[in-house]
């Protein structure tokens, strides 16, 4: 069959791209055809309308709204999450290739197995009506982050840039020092350039935020609206939290607005200027004047509570922290912990000196990299225990878990859960309460050893994330020797069938003593009574028993007697 597929997952960086190629190798080997667009960080090349056409089912293993969906209209398919091809790519290619055959039965098995997708006259949200209500909350929130993480990274490290090249008084540097007074061969131009810059980047992190929230609920109406209320929630120094309430309020109100009953003639300006205008009104009047100050109190005691934690406190911080990122990998927990950490650093971002987020921000990372690399010590280390293709995927990890890509750990987890997860989980426990430990900071969201010149103490940071590997190393060595059979005792190795049969062929033949004879087993037996007619022995060239402190040293061959006449025949 011929299969077309969509890959994407909130990062867009390593789910996305690790399901096209689980499900293009378990294709060519089911002896399937199938082309993946995966739609990640780096962009997609869409998939071509004749490649769609010749297509029997369409895969969607996403866990965010699949971009221009309509393409693939009529097409049976099956939705799914990114992790499930990586988990088991073989089933879901068989889920699809069930819903291209159910697509030859009835419109009602058809629709069953997942055939439509056809556009409808009204906005509809990105995730599936039959999706659970925690699941749609979880693919809407994601959605925003996954459009916001590359303004904190690219923000972020040119804040880190700035602050190394011009120093930290950098921070009070005004556009002017840039646009009048620019100098080539001045590093305090340049570090307020790439500081500016960095800021200018911070300042739509709340705004994107909460637009791609809306839009992941009500489609492009929610828009406008969603990056509104994010503006607001910034004015009202609501923050985060401010652009999270403001999204989801923003995209409902479009997606209530949009499925209104309008009458035909009003019906095509509705997505365009009613619903943008109405719900943004909506939008701003409820976070100007309802939820902009109880927010803005909210935010002020999490941000007031991070700052008062030191010592044990944060330790334990940062420990739990790392053990909900090696919990499930790239997962909702690991995705609450990274979200929790970017935030931080969103609210902080220009702020100079060690703030706690910048702690936690380093905690975070140092724990999504130790899994990897953990791992990929083990194999090294404890080769045995392993099977040849978790060898080399040992070797990739590496690359993986230096680029601060979790997600790396994911094939040996799948292969051996009870024993691989609980071992990353030790191991990432002790990288984050180390990190917090030792007060390293980390201005960067993503980059993992690429960005050590931005981090503060770097060296505590990396030997935080070596004893987080050799302590992930220590426990999957130990989780994975239980109960595995032990080697023979030295004291009775077992030599292979082969060898014994050479071995035997070599050795020199054994010498018997001559003296040491068994009985004959023709020999007849004594008879109590002899009668005159016992028939006569046959001759016997057998030895008598000759035992030890007999003087006789070599006995002779005896002769049989002779047979008497009367019994001669």
């Amino acid at each position: 069959m011929k299969f077309v597929a969509i890959t994407s997952c909130p990062t867009g960086i390593a789910h996305t791209y690790m399901a096209a190629e689980a499900l293009e190798q378990a294709a060519k080997a089911e002896g399937h055809e199938i082309r993946v667009e995966p739609q990640g960080a780096a962009g997609a090349q869409a998939l071509g309308a004749d490649v769609i056409s010749a297509a029997d089912a369409v895969i969607y293993a996403a866990d965010l709204e699949v971009r221009d969906k309509g393409r693939f209209a009529g097409k049976p398919y099956v939705d799914v999450g990114v992790k499930a091809p990586i988990n088991d790519a073989k089933a879901v290619l068989a889920s699809a290739a069930e819903a291209a055959r159910a697509r030859t039965g009835a419109a009602s098995g058809a629709a069953a197995a997942g055939t439509g997708g056809a556009d409808v006259p009204t906005p509809e949200t990105k995730v599936a009506s039959g999706a659970g209500v925690g699941t749609r909350v979880r693919q809407w929130l994601m959605t925003g982050v996954s459009y916001m993480i590359p303004f904190v990274a690219a923000g972020g490290i040119l804040i880190a840039l700035g602050f190394m090249i011009g120093g930290y008084e950098i921070a009070d540097a005004e556009p002017s020092t840039v646009i009048d007074d620019f100098s080539v061969v001045s590093a305090h131009s340049w570090g307020a350039l790439l500081f500016l810059s960095g800021d200018a980047l911070f300042a739509f992190l709340v705004p994107v935020l909460a637009g791609f929230i809306a839009f992941a609920i009500a489609d492009r109406p929610g828009l406008a609206p969603g990056f509104l209320g994010g503006a607001v929630a910034v004015t009202v120094e609501a923050g985060f939290l401010g652009g999270l309430a403001a999204g989801f309020l923003a995209g409902f109100v479009a997606l209530g607005l949009g499925r209104m009953p309008v009458p035909s003639a009003v019906r095509s300006i509705m997505p365009v200027v009613v619903t943008p205008l109405v719900a943004s009104f909506v939008t701003g009047l409820v976070m100007f004047l309802i939820l902009g100050r109880p927010l803005e109190a909210l935010m002020s005691g999490l941000s007031s509570w991070l700052g008062s934690l030191t010592g044990g406190s944060l330790i334990l911080l940062g420990a739990v922290l790392g053990l909900m990122m090696a919990f499930d990998m790239g997962g909702p927990v690991n995705k609450v912990a990274y979200t929790f950490a970017t935030a931080g650093l969103a609210t902080v971002g220009t702020t100079s000196g060690d703030a706690v987020e910048f702690t936690i921000m380093a905690a975070v990372m140092a724990a999504g990299m130790t899994p990897p690399l953990g791992l990929a010590l083990a194999t090294v280390v404890w080769r045995r225990l392993f099977t040849p293709a978790e060898v080399q995927n040992g070797k990739a990890a590496w690359l993986l878990g230096a680029s601060f890509i979790t997600e790396g750990a994911i094939p040996f987890a799948a292969a051996d859960p009870l024993r691989v997860i609980p071992s990353l989980m030790v191991g990432s426990g002790v990288a984050g309460g180390l990190v917090a430990a030792s007060g390293a900071t980390l201005r960067a969201p993503h980059g993992g050893v690429w960005v050590i010149p931005l981090i503060g103490s770097p060296l505590m940071f990396l030997a935080a994330i070596a004893a987080g590997s050799v302590v992930t190393a220590l426990a999957v060595w130990a989780l994975k020797s239980v109960g595995r059979r032990s080697r023979p005792p030295e004291s009775a190795p077992t030599a292979p069938r082969g060898h014994r049969r050479l071995t035997s062929r070599l050795r020199p033949p054994r010498r018997e003593d001559p003296r040491r004879t068994e009985p004959c087993p023709s020999a007849p037996r004594r008879s109590a009574r002899p009668s005159a007619c016992t028939p006569a022995p046959r001759a016997c060239s057998c030895r008598p028993r000759w035992r030890p402190g007999s003087r006789s040293a070599s006995p002779e061959k005896t002769d049989p007697p002779a047979t008497p006449a009367a019994c001669s025949r």
